[in-house]
């Protein structure tokens, strides 16, 4: 289980990392969200050892990473694919983690099997690899001393489509036998896939966690009037916060028994109440990360 409470990280005025605390519990995948720039990478490369915390608190088993012995037999962990030394073959790579630490060799054969790289693609140096064989060579490397916790930093970069379903096949079974997988990914349909929890972040902190069906439910009320206007300056007056919806209307948070009440008492005709859609992740995520998004919808009358 890996555990972080009220972890904070700052870079001198910058807080990259801002009072953030959530669980990830063996048997389930949990998928970390967030835009570019939020303390993703950051906080994973805390909880892993290779960052200093600046508060907070980050543990697996109850215990800080640097403090587990022979750690990676208890923690798999690909944080960056592409730091792999480049003039080494795979194997050799392989067997030097393997002597750190003190596993036979024969696991070396088994990983590789695993991660479905050849003997001739175990044999060449790395700098010859494409992003996909890195990646598989990284997962090798993080699954060599069979850890209960496996902690990946967007594992399917460069796999094809047929790689993306083999990574999916290898978490999930990971997960059902009882492993503990972290999984940060840009990809938003392969962790709808797959997580079975998830955890959003935004400029360092956390702004939802929790299942992926509690996050995912269909929530709230769309409600369109004739003359919407009306609608939203009764629903502001009821303190009912609704976001403008696509086609008119509103997204309004609060129960569909609320807003109808409130149209009713200021002699609003609806002509849709509703409850909330379930949309999926992507419009989830981009909700929940609309004021923290780096890249803003753009100004069509720019291109005219």
């Amino acid at each position: 289980m890996i555990t972080v409470e009220h972890l904070t990280k700052r870079y001198g005025e910058y807080t990259a990392v801002d009072d953030v605390s959530f669980a990830c519990k063996p048997g389930r995948v949990t998928g970390f969200l967030g835009p570019n720039g939020a303390g993703k990478s950051t906080t994973m490369r805390i909880i892993a050892g290779l960052t200093p915390a600046t508060a907070g608190t980050a543990t697996i088993a109850g215990v800080p990473y640097r403090h587990i012995p022979n750690p990676a037999t208890q923690v798999g962990v690909l944080l960056d694919a592409s730091a792999q030394h480049a003039g080494r073959t795979g194997a050799e790579i392989l067997r030097l983690s393997a002597m750190t630490m003190g596993l036979d060799r024969s696991r070396i054969d088994d990983v590789l099997a695993l991660v479905s790289l050849t003997p001739e693609e175990a044999g060449r140096r790395v700098r010859n690899y494409s992003l996909g064989m890195r990646q598989r060579l990284g997962i090798a490397n993080a699954l060599l001393g069979n850890p209960q916790i496996l902690m990946l930093d967007e594992p399917v970069n460069g796999l094809d489509p047929a790689g993306i379903h083999w990574m999916r096949g290898l978490l999930r079974n990971y997960a059902d036998r009882g492993g503990t997988v972290l999984l940060s990914s840009h990809l938003l349909h392969e962790i709808e896939i797959i997580a079975d929890d998830l955890i959003v972040i935004g400029q360092g902190r956390i702004v939802a966690q929790g299942t992926k069906e509690e996050l995912l439910a269909g929530s709230g009320t769309r409600v369109k009037a004739v003359d919407d206007a009306a609608l939203g300056q009764a629903l502001a007056a009821a303190r009912i916060v609704a976001h403008p919806a696509a086609g008119g209307g509103f997204h309004a948070e609060a129960e569909p028994a609320v807003v109808g009440h409130v149209a009713l008492d200021a002699r609003v005709h609806l002509v849709e109440l509703r409850p909330g859609d379930n949309t999926g992740l992507e419009a989830m995520f981009l909700q929940l990360t609309q004021q923290t998004q780096r890249e803003q919808p753009v100004n069509q009358g720019a291109f005219r």
